[in-house]
This record gives C-alpha cells, structure tokens and sequence, in this order.
C-alpha cells in the first residue's frame, strides 16, 4: 500500500513539473494572452511628468502577462531624464505596478547638467536648470573635487555673512568662489587656495567694518595680503514730503 501512495505522489509531482511545459507549448502563456492594460504608478513628483512615463511605457503595454518583461519596461522608465531609479512588478490579470524614485538635485554643473545628492551627473531640459541652485564649474573628472571644495567653503564662511553660492575650479587648477550677493573671491592654485582663504576669514570682520555696501571682487592671490573692490555706497533715500511745490 505505501508503495502505491508513494507511486501516487511521484506521479502528481512529475505532472505539476511538466504541466507547465506543456502549457507553453499549446499557449497557454501565449504573448496575447492575458494582456496587461493596467498601469499603476507610485511616486512624488517634482519634475517626472505622467505622460513621459506613459509614453515610456505604453510601447509595452498590451502583451500578454507572462510575456511582459519587467527588466525592459524598468530601462525604458529608468532613461527619462529625472529618473533616478524604478522598480517594476505585476500583479494578475492586467496590472504593471512601478514604483519611481526621483533624482534630488544638488547643484548645477557646467551650467549644463545637475549633480543629484548621489552626486552623479546628469542632463535635463534646459528650462529645468534651477538658478536657485549652487552652481560649481569645473574639468568633468574633477567634480568629486569640486563638490568637496564647495562644501568647505561653505563651512568656512559659516560664521559670516556671505553666503557661497558658486564655484570655479579652471584647467589650470585655480579656484575662485561666488557668493549670493554675486562677489567674487579668487583664490589661486589648489595647493595655497586652503591657508588663502582661512587667512582672508581671520581678518574680514575688521576688513569690512564701515564698508555696508560689501565687496565686488576679492583677489587673495596675494603673498602678504589681498585686494578688495568695495561696491558703491549705497545712494540715501529720496524724501519729497518735504520739498517746495514749484
């Protein structure tokens, strides 16, 4: 008797493995079949609009269930512009579910592209390229650099007023900085750009005492010291309130 069972269940599991096969083969999970007409999308949205993911994804819309293959549809979705990752799944009969992360931006790059907070580099409308956004120049295989410089800067001027909104790394290896106000410090070659600027930063509050108007320009290049352009005082007020009628 227990042989018999055990014959039995034998039989059934090497039927539950070649059901399948056989299926494929009279198509049962044929490419029309079951066709996924379904999209459903999670994600925020700052800059992915609805209709570049349905255009992205409709081309694979249609097929059949089984036939509907995930790694293309998240390639297609993963290639527009804000998109910083995708994951895809199916849920039976008709349904495709994505779940879309967008890419944070950081700062401008070259006036061109955008740097995310993952710090890689890429292209978007030109329309999308925020002026709100620190903006850092500089050679392509130097970004890590730059973005690094960046961030000290900011640290070093935390105690000021200034706010640094940009920076510049050259061919030739010099740095300069922006600040929000639109001054611009020149810095120098990497190697002395460091003690240039801490030593610009142990003097400016006395240095810009009297000077409310700030500064335009400030070379530090300087062996012993440096040289600033102030701004213009600003022009008083207007008061007619007062004035004669003619």
């Amino acid at each position: 008797m227990k042989g018999s069972l055990r014959l039995v269940a034998w039989c059934l599991a090497i039927t539950l493995v070649v059901l399948p096969v056989v299926g494929v083969l009279r198509g049962w999970f044929a490419a029309d079949r079951w066709p996924v007409t379904q999209l459903t999308v999670q994600a925020e949205f700052k800059h992915v609009k609805a209709e570049q993911v349905r255009a992205a994804v409709l081309p694979h819309l249609g097929h059949g269930f089984f036939a509907l293959d995930l790694d293309v549809v998240q390639k297609a979705v993963a290639s527009l512009p804000w998109v910083e990752s995708v994951e895809a799944s199916k849920r039976w009969p008709d349904t495709l579910l994505l779940r879309i992360y967008e890419r944070q931006p950081f700062a401008r790059w070259n006036d061109r592209q955008l740097i995310s907070r993952q710090g890689q580099v890429f292209s978007v409308p030109a329309s999308d390229l925020s002026p709100d956004l620190p903006s850092l120049h500089g050679p392509d295989d130097h970004l890590a650099e730059v973005v690094s410089f960046y961030a000290d800067a900011r640290k070093a001027f935390a105690g000021t007023h200034l706010e640094i909104t940009g920076v510049t790394l050259t061919e030739r290896g010099s740095w300069s900085l922006v600040t929000a106000d639109g001054a611009q410090i020149v810095l120098g070659d990497r190697e002395q750009a460091g003690k240039r600027l801490r030593r610009f930063l142990d003097v400016y509050p006395k240095v810009i005492a009297g000077h409310d108007s700030g500064f335009a320009y400030a070379d530090l290049r300087y062996t012993n010291g440096f040289a600033v352009r102030w701004l213009p005082p600003a022009a008083p007020a207007s008061n007619d309130r007062g004035a004669p009628r003619t």
